[in-house]
């Protein structure tokens, strides 16, 4: 009886250990990278002050891009944020959608900081970092990260917000065709 208790836990075993090997061969791919850099400029803006310390304000805007990646491919970006400042300087979460030459998607969700400010509005940086929660197209069913850091240009006369350059990546795998 113990002999053949034997052959039945091998029987169980050598299976599972082939099963293990071929998985480790067959498991998704690694995460991809693409890197861009970026021009931004702000195209909506509503504020609102505070008032209980000076240049404190929450702002809704719209900010647009141009993106340029290290593969030449180029795309659009367009983010919605909320942000709570105090002098320029602060937290911020915001949607954004990339949307490159053949129509694919990209939306990712984000949140960071801004800093440097010297009043309301005139912030001369800002990171941050999120997760891809949505693609279209090529990328349809992404899951990934997204990163980035700004340095914004100093506000001019009449602008709502400053106009950026920046850079950022996008790190995600896709389902297997």
């Amino acid at each position: 009886m113990a002999a053949k208790k034997s052959i039945t836990i091998w029987g169980l075993i050598i299976p599972l250990v082939i099963w293990a090997w071929i998985m480790g061969f067959t498991s998704s791919a690694s995460a991809e990278t693409m890197n861009y850099k970026f021009y931004t400029y702000m195209a909506k803006l509503e504020r609102a002050l505070i008032g209980d310390v000076e240049d404190h304000a929450l702002s809704l805007s719209i900010r647009r891009a141009i993106l340029v990646f290290e593969n030449g491919e180029t795309g659009t970006h367009t983010s919605i944020t909320t942000s709570d400042t105090i002098k320029g300087s602060g937290g911020y979460s915001q949607y954004s959608t990339t949307t490159f030459a053949d129509g694919s998607t990209i939306v990712a969700k984000s949140q960071g900081t801004l800093g440097g400010g010297t009043g309301v509005g005139a912030y001369t940086r800002g990171e941050r970092t999120g997760e891809i929660i949505k693609g279209t197209g090529r990328f349809e069913g992404i899951k990934g990260t997204v990163t980035g850091r700004t340095k914004y240009l100093p506000l001019e006369k009449g602008e709502d917000g400053p106009k950026g350059i920046g850079e950022g990546t996008f790190t995600y795998t896709l389902p297997s065709k």
